[in-house]
């Protein structure tokens, strides 16, 4: 069973997710640390929950990065966790709004980010399905 390469998670497509998690990462952990500094006490919940957001980002930034079997499995499972906290997470923003009260990278499914952080996850999931080493051995 081939081994995932760096250059097999982060070539073609996968140049794209590095980027595109790479700014997110920046941002979301930029966007957290401001509104948990500034005002925490406003959405505790939304802005911790926005941190962890940047570290699964920073998480599959990453593995996405170094490639080799265990890097590919944590992306899978970054990026899982990803899938789950940006619907769970958007869900609540709407059915709950007092937990919600101000925007986060993961409220209203990312509706403050073109609905990106919606998208990446399983965009991040397919791709990470396509280099599998099942897929290619």
């Amino acid at each position: 069973m081939p081994v995932p390469s760096p250059a097999d998670l982060s070539s073609g497509p996968g140049r794209i997710l590095v980027a595109v998690y790479g700014v997110f990462a920046v941002a979301a952990t930029g966007r957290s640390l401001v509104q948990l500094g500034v005002d925490a006490g406003k959405a505790p919940l939304a802005y911790t929950l926005s941190l962890l957001a940047a570290v699964v980002y920073l998480a599959a930034t990453t593995c996405l990065l170094l490639g080799g079997i265990r890097a590919w499995r944590a992306a899978v499972l970054a990026c899982s966790v990803e899938a789950v906290g940006v619907v769970l997470v958007g869900t609540l923003s709407y059915v709950a709004t007092d937990l919600f009260p101000d925007k986060t990278v993961w409220s209203h499914f990312g509706q403050g980010y073109g609905f990106l952080p919606l998208l990446l996850p399983f965009a991040g999931l397919a791709w990470l399905r396509h280099t599998s080493p099942r897929a290619r051995g």
